[in-house]
């Protein structure tokens, strides 16, 4: 008898759209599998007037999904990698992690002389944006970094998922919204983007772009399954950066961005921590072979101490 696999999930359309990558990778593998997808509604899709920082962090999008694993209700959950707090409850797992999407975030606005603007530079180009323009994202550490490039732009706290964030542009709420250009592919909505903001002026959050499915620690079948969706390179460099998170215990509002990459076989690892004021930044760069991922994560942490991060970490507690 065929075992039907149940995969717990958001219920937002990109987290569904998400979850279907995954089933379609699953299939791909194992088509003689039965899927089932279970859509659910977390803590942190019901509570959008406040923010993440007073309700709890990103966790709250995930809690509901790893209670399903654990009574036994799901096999899997899928969840946006940078949602995801390092630390998972006891017996579970983060077995498998996609192929990295593009990890950059998008500006997103109504000039249309500049859609797609792309413009070759290390910095943005933010020159449609009228003074005091007023931004619209839930994200301190995108506020924080754009401001480092516009001190006048006005900031404005958004939340709820993409299409919502959209219609916030639309009736006027704001003037332009940040949103991460890989949720934007996934959905179809790449033709919306004004300006690709380049990595190097606005490093992405560790694990933007990256997918990734949670399983029970001791399910050897389930475990099994995932083998064949693991991207290797990914999934160390992931991995390395939620280890800068995890050393420096870093809290659910510090503007914390890391990043990673993989060439072969090496990863070299960028992190930055922002004052709550953005006065003040500090970064890390740490390399090392990628099997050392946790060591290459710790090793930027400690640059990061070194430069008094420990300061600026006690602006940002829950």
């Amino acid at each position: 008898m065929t075992k039907t696999i149940k995969i717990a999930t958001r219920r937002s359309v990109l987290a569904m759209k998400q979850t279907q990558i995954v089933k379609d990778a699953l299939l791909s593998a194992h088509s003689h599998l039965k899927i089932e997808l279970i859509s659910m509604s977390t803590q942190g899709d019901r509570q959008l007037d406040q923010s993440l920082a007073k309700i709890g962090g990103k966790g709250l999008f995930v809690k509901e999904l790893e209670q399903a694993l654990l009574d036994g209700t799901a096999d899997f959950a899928v969840h946006s990698m940078k949602d995801v707090p390092y630390q998972q409850p006891k017996g579970l797992h983060i077995e498998a992690i996609l192929k990295r999407e593009d990890p950059r975030d998008a500006l997103i606005h109504n000039t249309l002389s500049s859609r797609g603007l792309t413009t070759g530079s290390m910095l943005p180009d933010l020159s449609n944006l009228p003074q005091n323009a007023r931004i619209g994202t839930s994200s301190l550490r995108r506020q924080l970094q754009l401001k480092q490039h516009r001190p006048d732009l006005t900031m404005i706290d958004i939340r709820g998922n993409v299409q919502t964030r959209l219609k916030k542009l639309e009736d006027g709420v704001v003037d332009a919204v940040i949103l991460a250009v890989a949720g934007l592919k996934r959905l179809a909505l790449e033709n919306a983007i004004s300006e690709y903001l380049p990595i190097e002026a606005m490093l992405p959050a560790a694990g933007q772009g990256a997918i990734g499915v949670e399983c029970r620690s001791q399910d050897a079948f389930c475990r099994g399954l995932l083998a064949s969706l693991n991207h290797q390179a990914t999934y160390q460099c992931v991995m390395a950066e939620r280890a800068v998170t995890y050393a420096l215990q870093a809290s659910c509002s510090t503007p914390l961005a890391a990043y990673a990459v993989n060439h072969a076989g090496v990863i070299t690892l960028k992190s930055q921590l922002f004052s709550l004021d953005g006065s003040q930044m500090i970064e890390a760069l740490a390399q090392g072979d990628a099997a050392q991922y946790q060591r290459i994560g710790e090793d930027a942490a400690k640059q990061l101490l070194e430069q008094g991060c420990a300061a600026l970490l006690k602006d940002h507690l829950c």
